[in-house]
């Protein structure tokens, strides 16, 4: 023992570090990129597949579904197979779907191929940070991981505005084709410069009976409750039977599968890392931050076209600039870690930023420039690197390195499942609220009232000076103010829905203080890698 030990605290990559970071950031790109992207051109493969909107929404919903399956599992699957073949299978399975996705005639085989490409999408980010974890020393994390996390940032800042270019002046198979030469590219460079370390090489010749069990549990559980999230609001939600059915059957396997694995002395989810305090608070902290990241992502552009009717090329150039600016906020927050300021600090720093950009939205308006829309998307984004980069480097404290995997997986599947919730719940406070604000304005808006008649006058002499009848402009005057009404109620969900996102992440400050920090000596000796 002592000798694999010492092994594997001397164990460094053949070749540089940050051209293997370089590698494995390509294919994350690769995979975020082809997300926000194909959300854009959904109404363009509805019409040339003659489905409906509805219909043509399961092209995301099959692909978020498959992938947070794989998600929880892809921990095990590393260890199981070894985590280079994995990575290099699951960068294969993406390429050859992408092109599966792009020569797809009839909707039901896109969807198919979205259910495979989702599988190895699913698999890519939790291989890619543990890749970087046991690539860098202690020291040197936070910056890979800020390489790491700039991909992840600035591939769905600019997805919309390259979506809604390529569909509108070509056509929505070449969302998916663009993958090609990037899934190639990783692949050749991944089989050359990726490398197992020796505890994970040990790893894979310890063949353990596969939990089945657990698997199963695992599979049904996470897609019925990714089901769930994305089709209920949609459905109504509980006044739905088939969502509470499957809402049902979620609670179900999702307990019995953690009473299951709690137990099991090879589990495919190794529940039992939470207890360490590091990685539990990170856990939560990381599902907090999907929410953030996710349902800001989709709310800022869903009131840029809706209210304010912006093309979805023209609502990604609000978004971009916020990219560029959470990529030099990474390469800050990366290199902070190595200036002895506290991580946990910054994390509590970066979550006061977040919370102040996001009340800041609230003062969003129906009369809101493109620039000033732009400017307070990159102010809400400068304290996500200082929470995103400290938060993957403390994961990993504590834990040894043979745990690398399991580690990665949970954290991506805790921010991926913030996302699914975060939008969901967004999106049902949107329309709840709504309602609720309809209802107010239209209790002020009396007929024959002073206010009320003062206002359809001014329309209705408007339109009679643009040359119509007297009697057409009364009427559509009505039908201008009804309009007017909704708009105004559905700004004021947005900014209630902003402001609600300020308060749960200002509550969220002094959590960081509960996690430990590294040794003072940042490099773990070979004792301490071994100690857990």
């Amino acid at each position: 023992m002592p000798d694999e030990t010492h092994l594997e605290a001397e164990w460094k990559p053949k070749y540089n570090p940050w051209a293997i970071a370089l590698t494995v950031t390509l294919a994350t790109f690769m995979e975020v990129l082809d997300t926000s992207i194909a959300n854009v051109a959904l109404p363009h493969i509805a019409g040339s597949l003659g489905a409906s909107q509805e219909e043509a929404t399961w092209v995301l919903t099959s692909y978020l579904v498959s992938s947070a399956v794989v998600l929880p599992i892809s921990g095990w699957l590393s260890n199981r197979f070894g985590r280079k073949r994995f990575y290099m299978t699951c960068v294969a399975i993406f390429t050859v779907c992408s092109l599966l996705c792009g020569l797809a005639p009839t909707l039901p085989i896109l969807i198919i191929a979205r259910i495979l490409q989702g599988a190895g999408g699913g698999g890519l980010a939790p291989s890619e940070q543990a890749i970087l974890a046991d690539t860098f020393s202690v020291e040197k994390r936070g910056q890979a991981f800020a390489l790491y996390g700039t991909a992840v940032v600035i591939a769905p800042a600019i997805g919309p505005t390259l979506g809604g270019y390529i569909t509108d002046n070509f056509n929505w198979h070449w969302i998916f084709f663009i993958n090609l030469p990037i899934g190639l590219l990783s692949l050749w460079l991944s089989n050359r410069m990726v490398e197992d370390p020796p505890k994970a090489k040990a790893l894979t010749h310890i063949k353990a009976p596969v939990d089945f069990t657990g698997l199963a549990l695992v599979a049904g559980g996470v897609g019925c409750l990714e089901f769930f999230l994305d089709k209920g609001q949609e459905k109504d939600w509980f006044g739905d039977p088939m969502i509470c059915t499957v809402a049902a059957i979620a609670v179900f396997l999702l307990t019995f599968f953690v009473i299951w694995e709690w137990r099991h002395p090879d589990p495919i989810v190794d529940l039992k890392l939470l207890k360490n305090r590091n990685f539990g608070t990170a856990v939560f902290l990381q599902l907090i931050l999907g929410m953030v990241l996710f349902g800001s992502t989709v709310l800022i552009p869903q009131y840029l076209q809706a209210l304010l009717g912006y093309t979805a090329e023209r609502a990604g150039m609000v978004l971009s600039p916020a990219g560029f600016v959470m990529m030099f906020g990474m390469a800050l927050a990366g290199r902070s870690l190595s200036w002895r300021i506290d991580p946990r600090l910054t994390v509590c720093l970066g979550y006061m930023a977040t919370a102040i950009g996001l009340y800041n939205l609230t003062r969003l308006s129906l009369d809101t420039s493109f620039g000033t829309a732009t400017l307070w998307r990159m102010l809400q984004v400068i304290g996500l690197p200082f929470i995103f980069i400290p938060i993957s480097t403390l994961n990993y404290v504590g834990v040894p390195r043979s745990k690398s995997n399991q580690i990665s997986s949970l954290s991506n599947f805790a921010r991926n499942l913030g996302g699914s919730a975060g939008t969901a719940l967004l999106t049902t406070f949107l329309a709840r609220t709504a309602q609720t604000h309809q209802n107010q304005l239209s209790a002020n808006a009396v007929p024959g009232t002073v206010p009320y008649m003062q206002y359809m006058n001014s329309v209705a002499a408007a339109l009679r000076h643009g040359g119509m009848s007297a009697a057409q402009s009364a009427q559509l005057a009505v039908g201008y103010g009804y309009q007017q009404m909704l708009r105004q109620a559905s700004m004021l969900s947005y900014q209630n829905a902003f402001f609600m996102l300020a308060v749960s992440v200002f509550c969220l400050c002094p959590l960081p203080f509960l996690m430990r920090l590294p040794a003072k000596a940042e490099k773990p000796s070979p004792e301490e890698v071994m100690a857990h």
